[in-house]
């Protein structure tokens, strides 16, 4: 519809008005430069959170597709309470341990945000806040899929709180909240958490995995490892795809501002994950004869999450070096974990626990010129010592986290029981766990889902 003429000149009056105010000189006076850069600053951060906080959809999609469709509900609600319940954990006590004031090991003010409870240079509190809890969530998600199928859901629910409330908090605080790591001579540097996030996760799953014990029919008499494939190849490159875009919030997001960074920053993320993607891609098709879809999902994550300690400190070229490598160092620990009796759906433990680790060393290796935060590598003629800062970061994180979950799963083992009963995994967690299917007119958890899996465990 035609807009009257009369009607236009007053709109147009109104939107003049308030650009002249805008440019008058009380105006400029009511939001400087500083104020401008502040909420930019803020907003971007904002997005990044959202961005981060997507990745749980890619995470549900890539857990999901790869296990089999009785457990698919099951997946999609474990997902989301790693945010949900996460959230509150970290809101009640995770956020003071890992960035109140306190000592070197944990902080000790700001409890449910109150008084204590930082914000960070520009941001305010709540902002801050929001970013840190999407990070929380993504160490608490990892774990899901190393212990797919066969974990009690009241039993996850329970590390899930753990683990955003107390266990990631305290290592964040190791360095990101101005712990011992940070004050050592040449300082730990994880810019986005190979470490602190995804290795924290990969060892949780190790332990989770471990202390669980394989599928029902993962492994033949004989003791060697079978397939069982997923359900959706689709869904897997559907999550793997949201979870690169997610990555744009991770990385670009931990410089904490708006800032001529973000580019390179980003820039060297999506190059990373791209290598990552082909080298697996091509170790693969070399040693088996054909390039597997789902591996070359897990290579294009392992080659972000190789990436993400160093993001700020490489080049271009040796993004793509250090991608590269993950997705061939992705291929052999996915090979290696199946083949010592380790069951990993997803392969969770070797994309983020083995490459997290090769990430963070990797820092120590090819980091550019040296800065604030970091020292040069040692191939770029930096000396060793923050190589040596890489190793004690990991050595100390992945001792810590081994401990503390596997005393969790132990714990939970031993009290509320961390396995379900033999019937429910065979029959499917959806119906007996949530009581629901995860797909309409699914009829597993019936006769039908009994046939199929007793011609699994008979073969």
């Amino acid at each position: 519809m035609r807009t009257p003429l009369k009607a236009k000149i007053m709109i147009g009056a109104v939107a003049g008005a308030a650009a002249l105010a805008v440019a008058s000189p009380a105006g400029a006076q009511d939001l400087s430069a500083a104020d401008v850069q502040a909420n930019l600053d803020n907003v971007f951060i904002i997005v990044c959170a959202t961005l981060v906080i997507f990745m749980q959809a890619g995470f549900a999609l890539v857990e999901a597709g790869l296990t089999r469709a009785k457990s698919v509900g099951n997946i999609m609600m474990k997902n989301l309470m790693d945010f949900c319940a996460g959230a509150v954990a970290f809101f009640a006590v995770g956020y003071a341990l890992a960035y109140g004031q306190g000592n070197d090991f944990f902080g000790t003010e700001g409890w449910f945000l109150g008084d204590g409870a930082p914000g960070y240079g520009n941001l305010t509190m709540p902002t801050f806040f929001l970013f840190q809890v999407a990070f929380a969530a993504t160490a608490a998600t990892i774990v899901s899929g190393a212990m797919a199928e066969r974990t009690k859901f009241k039993s996850y629910f329970v590390y899930s709180i753990v683990i955003s409330g107390l266990i990631y908090p305290i290592v964040v605080h190791w360095q990101w909240g101005g712990g011992w790591l940070a004050k050592m001579g040449t300082p730990f540097h994880d810019f986005a958490g190979s470490t602190l996030v995804h290795m924290t996760g990969g060892v949780a799953s190790l332990m989770g995995a471990m202390i669980l014990g394989p599928r029902i029919g993962k492994y033949g008499k004989d003791g060697k490892p079978r397939a069982i494939p997923g359900h959706s190849i689709p869904f897997v490159v559907l999550g793997a795809m949201i979870l690169l875009v997610g990555w744009f919030g991770f990385n670009p997001g931990s410089e904490l501002a708006a800032d001529g960074a973000i580019g390179p920053i980003a820039l060297n993320t999506v190059l990373a994950g791209a290598a990552g993607a082909v080298g697996t891609m091509m170790i693969n098709w070399f040693h088996s004869g054909k390039p597997d879809v789902a591996m070359a999902c897990n290579g294009l994550l392992a080659g972000l999450v190789g990436i993400t300690a160093g993001a700020a400190a490489m080049t271009a070229v040796t993004s793509v070096l250090i991608g590269f490598l993950a997705g061939l160092l992705v291929y052999g620990s996915v090979l290696f974990f199946d083949r010592i009796g380790i069951d990993d759906p997803v392969g969770a433990i070797s994309v983020h626990g083995a490459c997290g680790i090769f990430g963070t060393l990797a820092v120590g290796l090819f980091a550019r010129q040296e800065s604030d935060y970091w020292k040069q590598g040692l191939f770029f003629g930096g000396g060793a010592d923050q190589l040596i800062s890489q190793v004690i970061g990991v050595v100390a994180v992945g001792a810590f986290v081994a401990v503390t979950t596997g005393i969790l799963f132990l714990t939970i083992k031993a009290t509320i029981g961390l396995r379900v009963e033999e019937h429910e995994e065979i029959e499917g967690l959806d119906v007996l766990e949530h009581g629901s299917p995860g797909y309409a007119g699914d009829i597993s958890h019936g006769a039908g889902g009994l046939a199929g899996s007793h011609a699994t465990l008979a073969d």
